[in-house]
Parts: C-alpha cells; sequence; structure tokens
C-alpha cells in the first residue's frame, strides 16, 4: 500500500490487517514514487517481504495545497502529478505482472477533487482527474486478470474547525472518517465482478449541484 502512512491510508492498513491481509503500508521514506524506479523498487520490495501480491492500495499524493490561480508554480504542478498520477501507473505498471498471476486487484484512492472544479486546488484537481482516468485505463489494459477500481472520498479527515462547513456541503448533513474509506476499500478488494468503477465516499458531496464551497 502506497501512502499508508497518513491519516486514511493508516485506516485502511490498520482494516486490512484485521481481515487478515499481510500489509506493507509504505511511506514517504520507503521510496519517492514521482520516480519510476522508486516505484519498481517499492513494488520488488513489497514482493520480497510479503511473498507475493494479492492487493495493491494507492493512496499516496501530494501538492493538496490552496492557492489562487496566478500564485501556482511550476513545483507545484509536479508535486500534485508526480506521486498521484505517475506513480500510480507506474507502481500499477511494477505490480501488474505479480498480481497477473494471483489475479488480484488495485484499488486507486482518488478524490472528489477529480470531479469538481475547484479553482483553489487546480493542480490537484487536475492530477486527480489523471488518476480516476487511470482506474478506468488500468482496468481496460489488465483485464481479464486484474481487477481495478476506484474509491473517491469526501471530507472524511477534517480539521475540527471546519466540521461545520464541510459538513454542509454533502446530501448527509455531515462529514465522514477514513474508516468509512477503509471499509470501501476492503468491499472493493473482494468485489470480484466489479472493476473500472469508482465509488464515492463522499456522503452524497457529488450530488449537490449548487456551486462548490470550497473555494
Amino acid at each position: 500500500m502506497t501512502g499508508g502512512t497518513g491519516r486514511v491510508g493508516s485506516a485502511i492498513a490498520s482494516r486490512l490487517r484485521e481481515d487478515g491481509h499481510d500489509v506493507l503500508a509504505a511511506g514517504r521514506a520507503d521510496g519517492d514514487l514521482r520516480e519510476a524506479d522508486g516505484a519498481r523498487r517499492l513494488v520488488s520490495r513489497a514482493v520480497d517481504e510479503l511473498g507475493g501480491l494479492d492487493l495493491v492500495v494507492q493512496a499516496a499524493g501530494e501538492g493538496f495545497v490552496p492557492k489562487p490561480l496566478e500564485d501556482v508554480t511550476e513545483e507545484d504542478w509536479d508535486a500534485a502529478l508526480g506521486a498521484t498520477a505517475k506513480g500510480t501507473f507506474f507502481v500499477a505498471q511494477a505490480a501488474a505482472p505479480h498480481l497477473r498471476e494471483s489475479r488480484g486487484a488495485i484499488v486507486l484512492i482518488e478524490d472528489v477533487a477529480g470531479y469538481r472544479p475547484w479553482p483553489s486546488f487546480a493542480p490537484h484537481c487536475a492530477a486527480k482527474a489523471a488518476q480516476a482516468m487511470l482506474t478506468r485505463v488500468l482496468a481496460r489494459a489488465l483485464a481479464p486478470d486484474v481487477r481495478v477500481c476506484g474509491v473517491a472520498p469526501g471530507p472524511v479527515a477534517v480539521e475540527p474547525e471546519q466540521l461545520e462547513r464541510r459538513a454542509a456541503e454533502t446530501a448527509l448533513g455531515r462529514v465522514g472518517t477514513p474508516e468509512d474509506v477503509a471499509e470501501a476499500v476492503l468491499f472493493l478488494a473482494g468485489a470480484d465482478f466489479v472493476t473500472g468503477a469508482t465509488l464515492a465516499v463522499d456522503g452524497g458531496l457529488l450530488l449537490q449541484t449548487g456551486r462548490p464551497t470550497v473555494a
């Protein structure tokens, strides 16, 4: 699992372990996924330590920083696209032979930002939209041996001072938790007739047709 040391990633790794999975929860210290070689080394390590692969969860990402359009830099773009889009592809590429052997699955942790145009998060939105497309591209490329699905969280790791505002964005009128995302990953890991699909875990945020309140 990439991005396995963050708030959401840690919850996913913990839930998978509870379900009996052996998990390598990798964080930034375990390799630079912005480089193809870093992605390959991490996959090779996981295969060695775990004895093979039957599930890859990709939650790594950077660049979730609000900035006015005129202040966005090339470095901001590189950070957003690096681990999120480029890393997703090269981890999947390196893992594919092992997952074909086990007839396993990949679950990408997308983001509702990939489906909503948030002006202050332009690089992040674009990177997550690219990742969402990779869910579908990889699902076609790796079928029928490997399933590829996505989970698109909404407000699930919210700072206390933002709770009321973020809750108001959803159809359910409340925020979620990292554990909600973990349950979705666990479901997709075992959903043998589901591929190329993204499950929104957002309390109905994407149902709201009004102007996004995240600026």
